[in-house]
């Protein structure tokens, strides 16, 4: 390795250094706000590097990693989205430990899972795939469980730990079968396989179908998503709104390289197997979201139906498919951070604000925290002018340039469906409040609960970021054009 191979890694050789210098601050020192603004300052200093990174980029560091833009910007995702969920959490965990007891160790797993995740979004071999998928998997199954005095996490993470050994095992066998075949472990080494013969081999193909399986375990699209509304409802709060942003964030960077790279969207086979578990997810998560009584299992089956409105626009294929489905990924983060950072900052000791009941009469004591959650469904329902809109617009557009019309035609009779359950919980928020909630144990007492000023902040960049990308999503297009160019370039060669 030469010192432009270093550049290209400093982010990653960055954040790893501050886990290393987080790790040691908190045996030498407790005390939560400083490992809370050393942990965000990490975070910034490291989305700092990015800039210095793309000036050695697009780079292939030895068989393992490729950095260029496209693995840039994805880092410039799962970094952001990260320091809003640490300012998010701040004073959840006051709330949840009074006695400020093991709070501090919640920001080391933070960095470590964030750190999983830039090693997934430079990944070009199953190697450094496989790490950076453990790393992101073992660090958020010790985050769920993290607010041990509560049964819900410990059972919510038992969950995911029993999610996560089935998904590394077939993962790991669908990675035997596709070097076994092709020789290699790099996704450009399988891809050639395909390339160079007249038939496609069936343990080819169903190492593919295997190694997809096991992302889709962790994507939780239908019908691998029996964990997801388990996971949601029982984690923490803010580490709910990391699992559905940031880490489907990095699987999602990843699984559009390895397409790419595999060339799997050019085998028919493999199409019609995609399009299924589009259409199954778009069907099941907003069936399913319909009968939900709790905010958390209404945002974790939705985020099951927006794992097929992505699917659909991975399936357009080409540079408009890419573009797309960065486009709603970046998107999705936004409008997911900004509801269940409302029900972070409305959660109290001994439990999450999950249920409709806890929001009913909103808007009356806490307005703007009600009108943040309106913005943030309205979004995902795809409303005109918010980012969610222009997200489907984009993810739309591509599959009618692709002709996937009957996936086209699935994504907007679903989002038509959505409607009913997002309003419904819009709806709730207006309602008269119930008396229940002017008693000492109710909700007037805590809507007089301060929110935090790290939270407001949080919460006021993501609103913004929502509106700006509904009305001006130019300048965010562009740099994602510029990006994605990189992903396709074939046969990248060391300098």
């Amino acid at each position: 390795m030469i010192l432009q191979d270093f550049i290209a890694l400093a982010p990653i050789l960055d954040l790893g250094a501050f886990c290393v210098i987080t790790m040691l601050a908190i045996a030498f020192r407790r005390n939560h706000a400083r490992i809370a603004v050393f942990a965000f300052m990490s975070c910034l200093l490291t989305l700092a590097t990015l800039p210095w990174a793309a000036t050695a980029s697009p780079r292939a560091v030895t068989a393992l990693l490729i950095v260029d833009r496209y693995a840039l910007l994805y880092m410039g995702l799962v970094l952001s989205t990260a320091m809003v969920v640490i300012g998010l959490s701040y004073r959840y965990l006051n709330v949840q430990f009074r006695e400020h007891e093991g709070i501090e160790e919640y920001y080391l797993l933070l960095l470590l899972a964030t750190f999983g995740g830039l090693v997934l979004t430079v990944s070009a071999h199953f190697v450094s795939f496989f790490l950076g998928l453990e790393l992101l998997g073992l660090s958020l199954c010790s985050l769920i469980g993290y607010v041990r005095t509560r049964r819900h996490p410990m059972e919510a993470a038992v969950k995911y730990l029993l999610l996560s050994i089935s998904a590394s095992a077939i993962l790991l066998f669908g990675m035997a079968l596709l070097y076994f075949e092709s020789g290699s472990m790099t996704f450009r080494g399988v891809g050639m396989v395909m390339k160079q013969v007249q038939t496609v081999p069936g343990l080819w193909l169903g190492g593919v179908v295997l190694v997809f399986v096991g992302v889709a375990l962790k994507l939780g699209l239908a019908p691998f998503h029996m964990w997801i509304p388990d996971v949601y409802q029982g984690a923490p709060a803010p580490i709910t709104a990391y699992i559905a942003t940031v880490s489907k964030g990095a699987l999602v960077a990843l699984l559009l390289r390895f397409v790419t790279d595999v060339g799997a969207l050019q085998l028919p086979s493999l199409v019609h197997l995609f399009s299924l578990l589009a259409v199954v997810s778009m069907v099941t998560g907003n069936m399913l979201a319909l009968f939900q009584q709790n905010v958390k299992r209404l945002l974790a089956y939705s985020s099951i139906a927006h794992g097929g409105y992505l699917l659909v626009a991975l399936l357009a294929g080409g540079p408009a498919a890419a573009e797309a489905v960065t486009f709603y990924v970046i998107v999705y983060c936004a409008m997911t951070l900004g509801a269940f950072g409302v029900v972070t900052v409305y959660s109290r000791e001994g439990g999450d604000a999950e249920r409709f009941e806890d929001y009913r009469g909103l808007f009356w004591t806490r307005p703007w925290l009600a009108a943040m959650l309106t913005l943030s469904l309205l979004s995902l329902a795809g409303i005109p002018v918010t980012a969610g809109f222009i997200g489907k617009f984009y993810a739309i557009a591509a599959g009618v340039d692709a002709g996937l019309w009957w996936l086209v035609l699935a994504l907007i009779g679903n989002s038509v469906i959505s409607l009913y359950y997002y309003l419904r919980l819009i709806v709730t928020l207006f309602d008269e409040e119930p008396a229940s909630a002017t008693t000492p144990q109710g909700r007037a007492v805590q809507s007089t609960e301060a929110a935090g000023w790290t939270a407001v902040f949080s919460l006021g960049l993501v609103a913004s970021m929502i509106l700006l990308l509904g009305v001006y999503p130019g300048p965010l297009m562009e740099l994602i054009r510029e990006s994605v160019s990189n992903l396709l370039m074939v046969g990248m060669q060391r300098p």
